[in-house]
């Protein structure tokens, strides 16, 4: 068995529409995990990718004038664009079309249907095709028109009666994953996304539909082939694809990265990823991933973001407005992961003032000119007496973030960052450093001076997942290398590091201050 690898997914997106701040969200949310578990020593696979079949993106390709497979090419580049502006650093991009996946989810429906899991029948209910989910009549409410609606996004449903289809045998999983849901009370979270899927199980769960036969936009199945595989059925698969799985060149890979540590997803889709995906593995006999972390809605005026609403933002409209490590930073930091979030353009004009114009910013503006007057531009020769607040509050910074990072309570680890930092800043006016210049013993001056810029590496190395760009331009300010290159997060933030001598290299303004009312930038 081969060393296990810190192994996590995004959802695998739709292509129906370019990526925008939630979908962005999700996917840095994971790059932050994936940049803190490299610099603590692990291998990272960090599984990404397009959800290219189903009816829905059947209709949109037709809307848009093109096939199916032209439509899903077209949108490849939006996600991969989108990602690389936003410095995701994924392990793999899964699309569903790829030959790659057909095997996965051949393979995979093969196994069950050899196993006695599957049967042929006749589905007859509704069907909304935005949300790819099949709903019976007792679940729906009817609009103005008198016409069913979806109950997640409102839109009209379609009536199936008597499509034949291939189904799961999802009900006899019922008592096995309430057993197993208890055994494992992390395996859902946040908490209250646990007790919703437990409400929901104990309701009591009905088979799946598992194909589709009225249209052939999907991976064929193995052992029909009029039928294709039902678009969650195929998309979930993706997750098994991106660390090797149905491929013999792969097998020590996949063994080192399944099961994996998280899939993160949104509150939206936990049913599929909480009750139908770990079914789906115990029918398989493959182990349940660790957790599946629903997180909440960003919200706009109280509302879900989402393109049918009309109210998403795309990541280039806020980076063009505060930059890309402000805009990582903002939603990372002030919007709870798990927890719906409130996004509005003054908050994050307060949060880009507060913590990386006026702390984080400031700070390095002020240290290095000090250093820059006082000492030449070098690392002073310091003795290490003298009073250093900050060094009790490194000495115990990396057991306080290392938690909340292994907790994904990424507002808990820029929080720890953040206080040292308002820490130095506190401690540069009590030294008063201009004031001990004047002196001709410099002695006192070094040790300050220094602890300020030990203090200042510290920090730049653990805001590094969430702000890369500015951690990699003061890491390397201080003459320190590349911060990427870190391995051990835990021994490079040992205090007393910095050499003395070492050349410290000005930077311009990190975060210059925003006006409120000069910020040219809506949500609407």
């Amino acid at each position: 068995m081969a060393k296990e690898t810190y192994a996590f997914t995004t959802p695998i997106y739709y292509v129906n529409a370019k990526p925008h701040l939630g979908t962005a969200y999700t996917t840095i949310a994971s790059d932050c995990v994936a940049r803190y578990q490299r610099m603590n020593g692990r291998e990272v696979a960090f599984v990404t990718g397009m959800d290219e079949h189903g009816q829905k993106v059947a209709d949109t390709a037709a809307a848009n004038n093109m096939s199916p497979q032209e439509w899903c090419d077209s949108m490849e580049p939006a996600f991969r664009d989108e990602w690389k502006n936003l410095k995701i650093t994924y392990t793999d991009f899964v699309r569903t079309t790829e030959k790659r996946q057909e095997r996965s989810v051949q393979k995979f429906w093969q196994d069950l249907y050899d196993k006695g899991y599957l049967y042929k029948g006749a589905y007859e209910g509704w069907y909304c095709v935005h949300e790819e989910t099949y709903y019976a009549e007792s679940d729906l409410e009817k609009n103005e028109d008198g016409v069913y609606v979806c109950p997640e996004c409102g839109r009209p449903v379609q009536e199936s009666t008597g499509e034949e289809n291939w189904f799961f045998k999802l009900s006899e999983f019922q008592d096995k994953l309430l057993d197993y849901y208890e055994k494992h009370p992390d395996f859902i979270r946040p908490e209250i996304r646990y007790n919703e899927v437990v409400s929901f199980v104990k309701g009591g769960l009905k088979d799946l539909s598992i194909s589709r036969s009225t249209f052939d936009w999907g991976v064929p199945l193995p052992f029909d082939e009029g039928h294709v595989a039902y678009v969650w059925a195929d998309a979930l698969l993706a997750y098994l694809t991106g660390i090797g799985y149905a491929d013999p060149d792969r097998e020590e890979e996949f063994n080192s990265c399944w099961p994996m540590q998280y899939h993160f997803v949104g509150k939206d889709i936990i049913r599929f990823h909480c009750v139908i995906w770990p079914a789906m593995l115990m029918a398989a006999g493959l182990p349940q991933p660790k957790c599946i972390f629903g997180h909440g809605f960003l919200l706009t005026k109280g509302e879900k973001m989402s393109k049918s609403k009309g109210n998403a933002v795309m990541p280039k409209d806020i980076i063009n407005v505060f930059g890309l490590d402000a805009y990582r930073y903002y939603f990372m930091s002030d919007v709870q992961f798990g927890a719906d979030g409130s996004i509005s353009l003054e908050r994050m004009v307060q949060v880009y003032n507060a913590d990386l114009a006026n702390t984080w910013g400031n700070l390095c503006s002020r240290v290095f000119n000090m250093t820059n007057k006082y000492f030449e531009g070098k690392v002073p020769d310091a003795d290490g007496k003298g009073d250093n607040p900050m060094k009790e509050i490194v000495d115990g910074l990396y057991k306080k973030y290392d938690e909340a990072m292994e907790a994904v309570d990424f507002t808990g680890a820029t929080k720890a960052a953040l206080e040292l930092a308002e820490r130095v800043n506190h401690y540069v006016e009590e030294s008063e450093p201009w004031n001990l210049a004047k002196s001709e013993d410099k002695t006192e001056l070094a040790n300050v001076l220094y602890n300020m810029l030990e203090s200042i590496r510290i920090i730049s190395l653990y805001m590094a997942p969430f702000m890369p760009v500015t951690s990699k331009l003061v890491y390397e300010a201080l003459s320190q290398g590349d911060v990427e290159e870190v391995t051990d997060i835990k021994s490079a933030t040992a205090w007393g590091q910095l050499k003395p001598g070492t050349e410290i290299k000005m930077t311009d303004a990190l975060f210059p201050r925003l006006k409120e009312d000069e910020v040219d930038f809506s949500i609407e």
